[in-house]
């Protein structure tokens, strides 16, 4: 069953500045996304629980180094809360 998908304002702000403009990178969101609704277990995602402040949430990669940061609303809802480089989400 495919995840239902939120969008927080901060995702939104981040994902025009920080993915949209590059092409490849789009592309390779627009995959990951796909993969994300249909199956997040999928390991070519590196979803895992965060630590310290942010235990609550989760993220998974988008490419090497970009992330999307997520919290679990409900069992098939999640709400996408920041994307970036690890350095600018942490």
């Amino acid at each position: 069953m495919a995840k239902k998908i939120l969008y927080s304002r901060t995702f939104l702000k981040n994902y025009r500045k920080r993915i949209i403009r590059y092409s490849k990178i789009s592309k390779r969101f627009d995959e990951r996304l796909y993969l994300f609704a249909e199956d997040v277990n999928n390991p070519i995602l590196k979803d895992h629980k965060l630590i310290g402040v942010k235990s609550d949430l989760r993220a998974f990669s988008i490419t090497g180094d970009i992330r999307v940061i997520y919290k679990n609303i409900s069992k098939d809802t999640v709400m996408f809360l920041d994307v970036g480089t690890h350095n600018q989400i942490y």
